[in-house]
């Protein structure tokens, strides 16, 4: 509890710089990565942050000292001279993307390990804590690199709501932003040189090997939360800012912990939270959704065969038993049972000693189903041309998903027909 509270009271200077470090590195980051998660170009992402190993090393052989302002633009030359040689590879010859990522990555990587290697044998006494670079070191943040990172990501951030409407355009839309005369090369340019400044401000505190997470993981779990970009960006942004806290947070209680690494951990946790939980497209909301789903088509198949009974003796109401039922359509007994309970609850069926028997409102669905189904199949003949044996089972499907409008526009078009290609009467309301 003491070490929660002077956490919190923010006393240490160096608690504020790591705090601050973190979050802005965390959030500016995770803005610029939602417009390389939409362009699906999440590996270029992790090839600029590998690659920026190389520049990093040789800034530090130029000037022979750990200036962070020199650090980053060693970094960014590198991470822009890997973007072109991408595009250089993928231009010039049959070599895809994703492979010319991973061949200028793995190389990039190489030379830069290469010179770091180097500079620790050197005996230069400014190369301690160089290495860093790869897997990040937060908690060694000092003012001077607060300033240069607050600096950059107020810069970022300034760019991307400058460009907010021409970067959805190209992300969603790129062939309609070129017949709209907009500069899509100068936009994709300054994108790319957005991204590549937010790894290299990033580097520091995450490493080079972790950086991708940061650019893409934010993004990623934000999407499962909403369809507008505006707000997938803020949620983008408060979650990687939430990992960036809570990732400096932890590291402060256990200081054995590394920070970059309990980021990237807790931004994994909000996205695995949010595959899992999000309201409309996580997977258990999907899961509840599909359940519903079939709950539904097997409630209204009974009402269907009910309707078809019904037609066949012309007592619509008569009680049925649930074994009568099961004759006439396979179902599994715990699922015929349960639906059958389900359609009484809504009021579509009534129950007594001798079955199941519709009421009025039942009746009346049973009835629209049955209509659908008829009428889906002559319009596949009419219009598409199938033959009328053929048609049954893609009724089966359609039956449960026309609605009332679609409804209107099949009996206006068939012109409110009386019978179905196999010369059975289509019941109306």
């Amino acid at each position: 509890m003491q070490d929660i509270f002077s956490f919190f009271s923010f006393r240490e200077i160096n608690v504020v710089y790591v705090v601050l470090g973190s979050i802005l590195l965390s959030a500016s980051s995770a803005i610029v990565g939602t417009f390389t998660f939409l362009k699906k170009k999440s590996l270029v992402g992790d090839a600029v942050a590998h690659a920026v190993l190389p520049g990093v090393c040789l800034a530090f052989l130029a000037i022979g000292t750990k200036n962070p302002l020199a650090l980053i633009v060693g970094a960014f030359l590198s991470g822009w001279l890997s973007m072109l040689c991408i595009d250089w590879i993928v231009k010039n010859s049959k070599i895809k993307e994703d492979t010319a990522v991973g061949l200028v990555l793995s190389v990039f990587f190489g030379v830069g390990i290469l010179l770091l290697t180097s500079i620790q044998h050197s005996g230069n006494e400014e190369q301690a804590g160089l290495d860093s670079f790869l897997f990040g070191k937060a908690a060694a943040l000092v003012g001077e690199d607060l300033a240069v990172f607050a600096s950059t990501a107020i810069i970022l951030v300034l760019i991307v709501l400058l460009f907010f409407k021409e970067f959805q355009l190209i992300a969603f839309d790129e062939h309609f932003a070129q017949v709209i005369g907009l500069p899509v090369k100068r936009l994709e340019f300054i994108l790319t040189t957005l991204t590549v400044l937010a790894v290299v401000i990033g580097i520091q505190a995450v490493g080079v090997v972790l950086m991708a997470a940061m650019l893409i993981t934010p993004p990623a779990a934000a999407r499962y939360w909403t369809d507008r970009l505006a707000t997938m960006v803020l949620l983008s942004a408060i979650m990687g800012a939430v990992a960036g806290f809570l990732g400096a947070f932890i590291s402060y209680l256990a200081p054995a912990m590394p920070t970059g690494p309990w980021i990237i951990l807790v931004i994994s946790f909000i996205a695995l939270f949010s595959f899992l939980f999000a309201p409309r497209k996580g997977l258990i909301a999907k899961y509840l959704q599909q359940r519903n789903y079939q709950s539904k088509f097997t409630d209204e198949n009974i009402l269907k065969l009910i309707y078809h009974l019904g037609e066949k003796d012309k007592l619509f109401f008569e009680e049925r038993s649930a074994d009568y039922i099961k004759q006439h359509r396979l179902f599994q007994p715990q699922i015929l049972k349960k639906a059958l309970q389900r359609l009484r609850e809504q009021g579509y069926l009534s129950q007594n000693e001798k079955g199941w028997a519709f009421t009025k409102e039942g009746y009346e669905r049973g009835k629209r189903i049955v209509r659908l189904h008829r009428l889906w199949e002559l319009y596949l003949t009419e219009y598409l041309r199938i033959a009328p044996d053929h048609v049954h089972d893609d009724a089966e499907t359609m039956e449960h998903i026309i609605t009332p409008e679609i409804e209107k526009q099949l009996e206006h078009r068939l012109q409110k027909p009386k019978y179905d290609p196999h010369q059975t009467e289509i019941p109306y309301e």
